[in-house]
């Protein structure tokens, strides 16, 4: 009888298990060039806006490279729809980094191997600044924790057979920004995005991104570096680069109100509306990115009273048609300005006055400056404790048909937004007859409720549509007042008559 051994010799070889083939690794320098073609010209990652049809739209006017929108990796590993919206792409959109935010290293690498082969890197987002990171914790809210950040990247260039890079804000002190830069490096980070503005920059108190601080990471690591902010028209860019020395620029809020700044154009506004749609149609994705590019686009001109009109309907709008017909007469509005046939007076102290072409020229959105940002501020709240003031030296009591306090502070929101004053206006709203408060919608008195019970009190009416003022309910006060009356008159006499000794 064979012996196993003997058995074991003449049998089939064992089946090993099969071993994946990484390809040989490039350096940094090597997939800058090989793989991403060198780019000068980047589309930032962008949520709900740098999806397949801008990304196409802006690949067209000079951008070389794109990112997908932000992605959350654990919604990315749990959802196919998600997967599916955000990861669309076409042959024409390369080269291509799909950005995460992740702070799980298990489920980075879960997102990141799903994404692998539709993409020619992956990005770690440690820039997002927004109170929905802070919640979450990604984005620059892992600024302080290099530990788990080194972690994240490391996993993903040991185990993904691309590259992984990341964005980052840079922190206050320019030495612990080159530090973070450094660290990144060492982890394996191919290419760095720097936007050089901090954590705290954001909103109203954005201000101008440090070209300094970029400059410095720039010259203390030896990966590719792209410089982020302050990149609002072409001449902008040549600047940034001289300036910083990057080896490219990644433009987000430049270029969604003008996509062909790359290509140092500044379209016709209803141009680039209907091409954008024409490649929603192609590509389709949610109607509310479509809605929020257009108003991007269309910015200046909404903001003008006679195109309000043109805002409510891309508000309403529920399709593509909605959108292409706003498109349609958004440039049947303005283009007898922009022949010459008529002539464009912009309004008195309104936005438009300022820009440097007319308002169906794309062109950047220009912020309001963190200085008159706090200084309105200031002046809001000093008119705030100017009325307390004057409320407390006219004492507490409130005149009949004096505003509420809630009601004075909707009027100065209101009288602080022209836009919505318009609006209103249009409305033809009501006051009550008796106050400055509004009607109830359903008063048959056209009476704000006080007013409307004192009415129905006196008159002894009616009126269905407050509560609490029918003869019914009245009747029913009434009674039950009498009923306690007679209840308290009952207790005293019993109170009265167990005082006395029998």
């Amino acid at each position: 009888m064979p012996t196993i051994r003997k058995s074991l010799k003449k049998g089939p070889a064992p089946v090993t298990p099969a071993i994946r083939k990484m390809p040989p690794p490039l350096s940094p320098w090597e997939f800058w060039r090989q793989t991403l073609n060198s780019p000068k010209y980047i589309l930032a990652p962008m949520v709900d806006a740098s999806e397949l049809p801008w990304r196409l739209l802006s690949r067209k006017y000079g951008t070389q490279l794109a990112y997908t929108p932000m992605m959350n990796a654990g919604i990315f590993i749990r959802e196919p729809r998600y997967r599916k919206e955000h990861l669309e792409s076409c042959t024409e959109d390369r080269p291509l980094i799909a950005q995460f935010c992740a702070n799980d290293t298990d489920i980075f690498l879960k997102a990141a191997k799903m994404a692998e082969q539709h993409c020619d890197a992956i990005d770690l987002n440690l820039g997002c600044p927004q109170s929905i990171a802070r919640k979450g914790h990604y984005g620059a809210f892992l600024q302080d924790e290099w530990d788990l950040i080194s972690k994240m990247v490391k996993l993903i260039h040991r185990e993904l057979s691309i590259p992984i890079t990341c964005k980052v804000r840079v922190f206050p002190d320019i030495n612990k920004s080159i530090a973070y830069a450094k660290m990144l490096e060492e982890s394996g980070c191919y290419a760095l995005t720097v936007h050089g503005r901090t954590r705290e920059q954001k909103g109203p108190l954005t201000g101008l991104a440090s070209w300094k601080h970029i400059q410095a990471v720039k010259a203390a690591v030896n990966i590719p570096v792209i410089a982020n902010g302050n990149i609002q028209y072409w001449a902008d860019v040549d600047r940034c680069l001289e300036s910083t020395g990057a080896d490219a620029v990644m433009v987000a809020e430049g270029n969604l109100t003008n996509p062909a700044l790359f290509a140092n154009l500044q379209p016709l506004v209803w141009d680039m509306g209907r091409e954008y749609l024409d490649l929603v149609e192609r590509y389709p994705c949610p109607m509310s990115y479509a809605r929020g590019h257009l108003f991007k686009i269309f910015n200046h001109c909404l903001t003008l009273e006679e195109c309000f009109p043109f805002r409510e309907a891309l508000v309403q709008g529920t399709n593509l048609e909605d959108f292409k017909a706003v498109v349609v007469d958004l440039e049947k509005y303005f283009t007898p300005y922009q022949k010459g046939v008529k002539t464009w007076i912009p309004p008195t102290d309104h936005p438009t006055s300022r820009l440097p072409f007319p308002p169906w020229y794309c062109q950047p959105y220009v912020r309001p400056s963190p200085e008159e940002h706090i200084k309105k501020i200031q002046l809001i709240m000093a008119d705030e404790a100017k009325r307390k003031r004057e409320e407390n030296d006219n004492g507490d009591e409130k005149a009949e048909g004096a505003m509420s306090k809630n009601k004075m502070k909707k009027l100065a929101k209101l009288a602080r937004n022209p836009k919505k004053q318009a609006r209103l206006a249009r409305q033809d709203i009501v006051m009550c007859k008796q106050c400055s408060n509004l009607p109830g919608v359903k008063c048959e008195n056209k009476l704000c409720r006080t007013c409307c019970k004192k009415k129905c009190e006196t008159e002894n009416l009616t009126c269905e549509g407050h509560t609490g003022t029918t003869a019914k309910r009245r009747e029913k006060n009434q009674n039950g007042e009498h009923t306690e009356l007679a209840e308290d008159v009952n207790i005293s006499n019993d109170i009265s008559s167990s005082s006395v000794p029998v």
